[in-house]
């Protein structure tokens, strides 16, 4: 083939694929009919001339999901695609994602344990009605506070129960009490016991994990002192199900831990299915921290934090 023939091949090809020409615009341009340019334009590819290659971003995650599990031990890793590392573009990804997964795993007679917090208020909202039978949604932990800050803990019960046509059971009590003595008494009530219970029964949980700052929802609800706070900053990396973890994923305070009100990191690890929702650059640390800990054996995350985690 002469010079000339190759020289307007070439020309050809990057007025189409680099300078997005048509292939009309292409024939008046370099004065050829519009069937020599489709003509050329397939002898590129045949003769490699060029080369177009097709990056599925799907099969980058499953790489990623496979190397999740291997490293933490999981039953199954799920990474979403989120544009931007942002802390909204993520956690409207993320959320989605755990929303389709529980749309098309949920089955008849699953107790479903859930915690509160703008992650699972935001599943919650995105879940899709299930005429599903037998259904319970059980609150693992107390939701009330001292301050106005809102946890969503009766709303996410409450939207959860409608979603999955099931029986919804409330946990109407503070996250953290006062004193290890005062929870005590309050565990005694045979009700108390009872909504308890059915927290432990559960087969599934679903859960996120909280990054400890001072822009942290545990910390904002009033059951810390300032002092506290800063001296749970040195060691606590995340929390989960309220109950603060450092690196490694073991309990950082047993006194404080005793005070707390909820299902117990030892019965969250019993569960068959244990799904941890979370993602963003925050809560890089509390997420390491969880999966360290083995508490989670579902993960549904971003792919910036999936790198990360690799």
């Amino acid at each position: 083939m002469d010079t000339r023939r190759i020289k307007t091949l070439i020309s050809v090809a990057k007025l189409y694929y680099e300078s997005n020409y048509n292939q009309d615009e292409i024939a008046k341009k370099l004065n050829l009919s519009r069937p020599t340019v489709s003509r050329m334009l397939n002898y590129c590819k045949e003769k490699k001339i060029v080369q177009i290659k097709i990056i599925n971003p799907f099969e980058e995650f499953a790489t990623i999901e496979r190397e999740l599990e291997e490293k933490y031990k999981l039953k199954k890793a799920i990474v979403t695609y989120s544009s931007i590392d942002s802390p909204n573009e993520i956690l409207n990804a993320i959320c989605a994602k755990a929303a389709s997964y529980l749309n098309e795993n949920i089955s008849d007679g699953d107790a479903i344990g859930v915690c509160w917090g703008e992650t699972l208020y935001q599943i919650a909202k995105m879940l899709n009605p299930r005429m599903v039978r037998g259904v319970r949604i059980v609150q693992l932990k107390g939701g009330i506070s001292h301050t106005l800050s809102t946890t969503h803990a009766h709303e996410i019960v409450e939207i959860f129960s409608q979603r999955f046509n099931a029986i919804g059971s409330y946990l109407p009590l503070p996250t953290l009490f006062s004193s290890n003595k005062t929870k005590q008494i309050v565990d005694q009530d045979p009700y108390i016991q009872s909504l308890l219970q059915a927290g432990i029964d559960t087969n599934i949980a679903l859960f996120t994990v909280g990054a400890v700052q001072e822009d942290s929802l545990l910390f904002k609800l009033g059951y810390f002192s300032q002092r506290q706070r800063k001296m749970l900053s040195k060691v606590a990396v995340g929390d989960i199900v309220s109950h603060l973890i450092d690196k490694d994923g073991k309990l950082c305070d047993e006194s404080l831990d005793e005070r707390t009100c909820g299902i117990s990191l030892e019965n969250l690890k019993k569960k068959t299915t244990r799904i941890l929702v979370a993602g963003g650059s925050k809560k890089h640390a509390a997420i390491q921290a969880a999966l360290n800990g083995g508490y989670p054996n579902i993960l549904i995350t971003d792919q910036f934090t999936a790198h990360s985690l690799i």
